[in-house]
């Protein structure tokens, strides 16, 4: 059973009813779910996941108010579930893995994410968060959110980025695979620079994932879980298993690099990105520029983001 299941369950058999014995009249101002770090919020975890930060908790979100009138007598009450459930107990604990569930408030829980109480306020902020911390703020699930506070954020994250925000990543997304994959990797191959062909590649690989997650307007997420989510994407899934398989490969890679970059360029030209004829990705990054309507943000370095 997944993580989000054993944390659904958990709620449901111990933490509801402790919510609703102790704290009655705050039931429809506490939050709950399982959201966040951990391949278990994403609903990627296996075995090999409970050896560390693994555990049957959930979250309870709570606002600045709540949490000022019960915030300590909730921790405690948290504190003092069962350690076990289903047969799942923490087998060890990571300094990363410290914070991720119980009482949080809602405000410091987004600030982890997107460095405020809330929503980015401003194109710059949407343009410079990591796109593997906007995809933790929005995954898992919420069992219960009677308040409305915390789902309030999460929908709008949900929505992503700004398109003007998504056109300016999508145009440096283009320029580093034409110059990392289409240019530099056949090149630096040539000349026997095969470390340096490496390097390309994986700069390709990286940029190409990213390009295709923009392309589904999905945040994406840590690289150890970019290809697992990408097999899940309702556009260019076919695609990113092509990434997948080009990052397993280690010569005559050249083909496949062009092959990406075909289904690419169709899927801009069939979101009204670009209208160019060219195979090269260059060219089209800076027709996406154009397409930008923020003049600060048109104006940025194309590789900006």
């Amino acid at each position: 059973m997944k993580g989000l299941e054993i944390a659904y369950k958990f709620y449901e058999e111990y933490g509801r009813e402790m919510i609703h014995t102790m704290f009655p009249q705050y039931e429809n101002k506490i939050a709950a779910g399982l959201v966040g770090e951990g391949s278990e919020c994403f609903g990627f975890d296996d075995y090999i996941s409970r050896d560390h930060d693994f555990d049957p908790g959930f979250c309870l979100w709570i606002t600045e108010e709540t949490e000022k009138e019960i915030g300590f007598s909730l921790y405690r009450a948290y504190g003092k579930l069962p350690k076990e459930f289903m047969g799942v107990k923490l087998m060890g604990q990571s300094f990363f893995g410290t914070g991720r569930k119980g009482v949080l408030e809602i405000g410091e829980f987004y600030s982890r994410f997107t460095g405020r109480k809330g929503v980015p306020q401003s194109l710059l902020e949407w343009l410079y968060l990591p796109e593997h911390s906007l995809a933790c703020a929005v995954n898992g699930q919420v069992f219960k959110d009677d308040g409305g506070e915390f789902t309030a954020v999460r929908n709008q994250l949900l929505a992503g980025f700004p398109e003007d925000v998504r056109k300016k990543k999508l145009a440096a997304r283009a320029v580093i695979m034409a110059q990392s994959g289409q240019y530099n990797y056949e090149r630096m191959a040539k000349r026997g620079e095969f470390g340096a062909a490496a390097m390309a590649l994986a700069e390709f690989i990286r940029a190409a994932v990213s390009m295709i997650y923009l392309l589904n307007n999905r945040y994406t997420p840590y690289y150890k879980w970019m290809f697992k989510g990408a097999r899940q994407l309702p556009v260019l899934a076919s695609t990113a298993e092509q990434v997948e398989k080009l990052a397993q490969r280690s010569d005559n890679c050249q083909k496949e690099i062009e092959n990406i970059c075909i289904d690419i360029i169709e899927e801009l030209k069939h979101q009204g990105l670009t209208a160019g004829s060219w195979d090269y990705l260059e060219p089209h990054a800076f027709e996406i520029m154009d397409r930008i309507k923020d003049s600060g943000i048109r104006s940025l370095h194309v590789m900006e983001g």
